[in-house]
């Protein structure tokens, strides 16, 4: 049986941007299933992977999220200001590593028993990032600062503690409308994380 490297034949491969993170348009032919070699062209997007966290509290029955401003988002008709799991890529970091890290920079909490849960493609078609996602408990003596990100880096986030019910409506009602974050509040959800112990 033919892999699928073996239908994939790579004919040039340009850098259209390499500012931020790196943009590329490689040109391909793709062996079809119905055996024809087709020409292809496709830009990618590679900022490496990333990996997000959702704090819940089982006895208070709350989440942790993050308001943020995304510029991408704003351009695209919303205001801007999503509602969010902390989040970050890796930087050369293990999963698990980055993200307690992220969570601290993020919500001000320190989380000791994370948990992985899945790992996903964001945005197949033109984002090569890999997501892995983690769920982790807090209890209100883990906070040990407000929170809110690295300045440095550009980051303001609000921290935002509410109940698992609500935020759930909130996905219904439109207002958390970040992929990452609705994965995540959908698995604790049908998996009842909140009534389980990990």
């Amino acid at each position: 049986m033919i892999t699928t490297k073996e239908r994939v034949r790579i004919v040039e491969t340009r850098v259209l941007s390499d500012d931020w993170y790196l943009l590329k348009k490689t040109t391909f032919d793709f062996l079809r299933r119905d055996g024809v070699w087709q020409r292809q062209s496709r830009e990618t997007y590679d900022r490496g992977d990333g990996a997000t966290i959702l704090l819940f509290n089982r006895q208070a029955q709350t989440v942790v999220l993050t308001r943020q401003f995304r510029f991408p988002v704003f351009v695209n008709g919303h205001d801007g200001m999503l509602i969010e799991a902390a989040a970050g890529l890796l930087d050369n970091a293990s999963p698990e590593e980055r993200i307690r890290a992220e969570a601290q920079e993020e919500t001000g909490y320190i989380v000791q028993n994370v948990q992985k849960v899945f790992e996903a493609y964001m945005s197949p078609g033109s984002v090569t990032e890999k997501l892995h996602f983690f769920v982790g408990e807090y209890h209100a003596a883990d906070r040990v600062s407000d929170g809110g990100g690295v300045e440095a880096e550009g980051e303001d986030l609000e921290v935002i503690e509410l109940p698992l019910t609500e935020a759930l409506s909130a996905i219904a009602q439109g207002t958390i409308v970040d992929a990452k974050t609705i994965m995540l509040l959908q698995f604790v959800a049908l998996n009842h994380t909140l009534r389980n112990v990990l």
